[in-house]
């Protein structure tokens, strides 16, 4: 075990990577939970003005609502996998502790805990992607230059 506060120090600065990135991740989660909260928005608005008998443009929005729905697909699991990545790097934190507490050598298992952060981190960022190429297409049909791809 770790004798005094002299050896801690190294350690708290091995650990400071991870937390940075637990911080750079929680901005990315707000901006995908506003994207979330703008598309839910968007489709009751949407359904509302469905309901309404007198609306001219009511042919138009069902399309609209499907590509609401696919979007918040997409931010939903950009979500997911964010939220997951945090959650590796939370617990890479802990085993850089215990392992450094108990002098312990595990680089694998701390490698294999930063890989896997990396890799749903990567995956949220693909889908966030995705989700912005939709809303792009979403825009140009809204707009009338009709290039939605199914």
């Amino acid at each position: 075990m770790a004798q005094s506060v002299s050896e801690l120090i190294p350690i708290l600065q091995v650990s400071i990577g991870p937390v940075i990135l637990i911080s750079g991740i929680g901005l990315l989660l707000l901006t995908l939970t506003n994207r979330l909260g703008r598309i839910v928005d968007r489709s009751r608005i949407l359904f509302l003005e469905m309901q309404k008998e007198e609306s001219p443009d009511r042919q138009h929005i069902p399309p609209q609502i499907q590509i609401l729905l696919r979007r918040g697909k997409l931010v939903r699991q950009s979500i997911l996998y964010a939220a997951v990545s945090v959650l590796f790097a939370t617990i890479l934190v802990i085993v850089i502790f215990i392992t450094a507490l108990l002098k312990l050598e595990n680089a694998w298992l701390i490698a294999g805990l930063f890989i896997c952060c990396m890799l749903s981190l990567m995956f949220s960022l693909i889908y966030f992607i995705k989700d912005i190429n939709l809303s792009l297409d979403a825009l140009k049909m809204e707009v009338g230059e009709g290039s939605y791809k199914q």
